[in-house]
């Protein structure tokens, strides 16, 4: 039995939202409770990251899918996953294939591993070289600090250089990154064999990358982030295109609504402060009191509004075989 856990976010986020964790019996996993309870095959599995799991959200998008079709939607969210992850677990994609349907969150490239780095499926990796783990962020930043500018250009030019061109080992590392993406997926849809819904979640299109209050249409290498770009750090439309025809079905949710969304102490009434080291020991001490990153409740009912329809026509057939009516509402 496996236990490995990035982030559980419980620890982290306890005075804005009670996760009610729960611990998979099969995979020694935990995920975003309450535990469900399944009968026969008449549920839907969520499989994604923090964006599935619904960091600083009390209803994520498979609980408002689940009070809108009346039957489960298992969420299976976690923590810093990439498509790898799941290939790792099969008892999950067992579970999926025994339910009716599959939402597959489009997730990180930087939980991706390539010939440096092994992910595991997660975003907290192991450098090959010397069996060191540390966070995706800092790996990258490493790998980008061994090749500076070329000293024989001035400062403006070798910046410029930098942030155009790129580093030729870091490009090379970054194609190799998206091409396993590319082929992790489809791996995982191959071997999920109930009717698949590839969505892509996010507040940025596939194509815009992002930081800060920057946006642009090219990819950069000035900075460890900037390459990253906004959630789904690394991913572009070319990865997309190359993935979601496996799928039975390609949903975009692309939205900004409600975010940033001030975090509030549940306890206190008042701003929370949130510590990432709190979940995370190998971050920083940072507290902060509004969430810029993970999908706001609003994007969330946003999400939601987007897959029932196309969940609708996937399970409509079923009624005839006993799902509850509420499906054909």
């Amino acid at each position: 039995m496996s236990v490995e856990h990035l982030s559980g976010y419980q620890a982290r986020d306890y005075a804005v939202v009670d996760y009610k964790m729960y611990q998979d019996q099969d995979t020694g996993l935990s995920f975003r409770g309450p535990e469900p309870v399944v009968e026969g095959g008449n549920y839907v599995t969520c499989l994604g990251a923090a964006q599935t799991f619904g960091c600083f959200c009390e209803r994520p998008f498979p609980a408002i899918l689940q009070d809108r079709f009346g039957i489960p939607f298992v969420n299976f969210g976690y923590g810093g996953a990439g498509p790898a992850f799941f290939l790792r677990h099969p008892e999950l994609i067992d579970f999926a294939n025994r339910g009716r349907a599959v939402i597959l969150q489009v997730m990180s490239g930087r939980s991706e591993s390539n010939s440096v780095y092994d992910s595991g499926g997660l975003e907290y990796i192991t450098r090959r070289a010397d069996g060191q783990k540390l966070s995706a962020q800092q790996a990258w930043a490493d790998l980008l600090a061994q090749e500076p500018p070329p000293a024989f250009l001035p400062p403006p030019a070798g910046k410029a250089l930098r942030m155009f061109v790129g580093p030729p080992h870091v490009r090379e590392i970054l194609a190799e990154t998206r091409a396993n993406w590319i082929a992790n997926n489809r791996e995982l849809m191959d071997r999920l064999t109930v009717p698949v819904v590839f969505f892509y979640f996010s507040r940025r299109a596939p194509d815009l990358h992002k930081t800060g209050k920057f946006a642009w249409w090219w990819q950069r290498y000035d900075s460890e982030n900037a390459m990253f770009g906004d959630y789904p750090q690394l991913v572009n439309q070319a990865m997309i295109d190359a993935t979601a025809r496996k799928a039975q079905d390609y949903v975009h949710c692309h939205s900004r609504r409600g975010s940033p969304q001030p975090l509030i102490d549940r306890f206190t009434g008042g701003p929370a402060r949130i510590d990432n080291s709190a979940d995370r020991k190998d971050l920083s001490v940072e507290t902060y009191s509004e969430n810029d990153y993970y999908p706001s409740p609003e994007m969330h009912e946003d999400a939601a509004d987007l897959l029932e329809p196309v969940l609708r026509r996937k399970l409509e057939w079923r009624i005839s075989s006993g799902v509850p009516q509420a499906m054909a509402s």
